[in-house]
């Protein structure tokens, strides 16, 4: 007399072990995607801002180390390099920077803001400060 199979086990096959599937779903898969691109979008955004504030980083420690020493030179030196560095749109003129003196020492600082549309009701607001070092 056969043996009935028993109820709630499948039949194995070739008389291996019954391996357990894994991997990622097709929702974890679109989620996952999601994800990686918003984070590449904001990069992206984001990245011009960044190199701005090095390249103005940049021109204002030279132009306090090299300028000279009055503040009309110092903002005339800037204006120079403002004209060399054409990817520069955040502070266009030497006006725009604070410049003093302490310990005989030429120290610029500056600030401004950078606002960046990700998507067309949603900005996001960058805040750039630094000074010469």
């Amino acid at each position: 007399m056969p043996l009935a199979p028993r109820l709630g086990r499948l039949p194995r096959r070739s008389g291996g072990v019954r391996a357990r599937q894994s991997g990622v779903t097709l929702v974890g898969l679109l989620f996952w995607a999601v994800l990686i691109c918003t984070f590449a979008l904001l990069l992206m955004k984001v990245a011009p801002a960044v190199s701005e504030y090095g390249t103005i980083q940049g021109m204002v420690n030279k132009a306090a180390a090299e300028g000279g020493s009055t503040v009309p030179e110092i903002r005339a030196a800037y204006d120079r390099y403002v004209q060399i560095e054409y990817g520069v749109e955040a502070i266009r003129s030497g006006r725009d920077l604070d410049i003093s003196k302490e310990d005989d020492r030429v120290v610029i600082r500056f600030a401004y803001d950078k606002e960046i549309e990700l998507v067309d009701p949603v900005y996001l607001v960058l805040k750039f400060k630094g000074q010469s070092k």
